[in-house]
């Protein structure tokens, strides 16, 4: 069943996926609110945008879902909060999971749930806080015929890095994206590695289930367009953009040029010819 709502995310031609994350208020962080500070008007310009999926969390997906048509991006549902992005951290730190993720997942019409997988430096106790949630859902998922995506999170120091800040490290990226394929992902959703030239590895070691590339930190047009690029060609199959397009000038335009590059197998030249078009 679970490849019912798989086909709902992926372009049965490229078999690739774009979704766009507007989760990020969940996690209750001022700063990760620019550009969805309206989220009515942020999801109606993605939805004009047409993007592969939309990544919301339960109390707003009903504003996609309300919005009538059959041909809207399909949901991923968020099903997790936490306390980890903050700077400086919280002297107690928490991931939870919602309790009725999957029945609010399916009452919602979602096609996949997803769930962190988090490793913060001397912090144990918060990684086996996600483990604990990820076979909550594992169980619930396979019961239900609900895609889970487990979005493995190597960070670092935070009094060193500050907030949000990721660990590109190759070899701690495969490890924990090899312990979220052992935990049962059905798509995982992980960190560019610092050399972009070692992702190929990232999608060995995830063993047939899609990689999806997390995006991370805004940044130029040109760069964003050239590592996406770089990333599919070593097998990724889709890409999980948040605030290089939301907090995008135009980010109908943005989308447009990198569901060219994951669809249409556009070259760079052609995706920056788009993304200038549309202006």
């Amino acid at each position: 069943m679970i490849s019912y709502r798989m086909n709902r995310l992926f372009n049965p031609d490229s078999g690739r996926c774009l979704d766009v994350a507007v989760d990020h208020g969940f996690f209750g962080e001022p700063s990760f609110l620019s550009g969805i500070e309206n989220i009515h008007t942020a999801v109606a310009t993605l939805v004009g945008a047409r993007p592969d999926a939309i990544q919301l969390s339960p109390g707003q997906a009903p504003v996609l879902q309300t919005i009538p048509g059959r041909h809207k991006p399909a949901l991923v549902m968020r099903t997790d909060i936490a306390n980890v992005y903050g700077s400086p951290l919280d002297t107690h730190l928490f991931s939870l999971l919602h309790p009725d993720a999957v029945e609010q997942a399916l009452r919602l019409d979602a096609a996949c749930v997803v769930v962190n997988l988090l490793q913060l430096p001397g912090r144990p106790e918060v990684r086996e806080a996600c483990i604990a949630n990820i076979m909550a859902l594992r169980q619930t998922c396979t019961q239900y015929g609900m895609p889970l995506m487990i979005e493995p999170l190597v960070m670092q120091d935070n009094t060193v890095a500050g907030g949000y800040m990721v660990d590109g490290d190759t070899a701690k990226i495969v490890a924990l994206v090899r312990q979220a394929r052992e935990l049962g992902a059905d798509i995982i959703k992980a960190d560019p590695t610092n050399d972009i030239d070692d992702y190929y590895k990232i999608i060995e070691t995830a063993g047939g289930v899609p990689v999806l590339v997390r995006g991370g930190g805004r940044v130029d047009d040109i760069e964003l367009l050239q590592r996406s690029a770089a990333l599919l060609s070593q097998g990724a199959s889709g890409l999980v953009y948040g605030r290089n397009i939301i907090q995008h000038p135009r980010p109908a335009a943005i989308t447009g040029a990198l569901m060219s590059l994951l669809h249409d197998e556009a070259g760079l030249d052609s995706a920056l010819a788009i993304l200038e078009t549309q202006r």
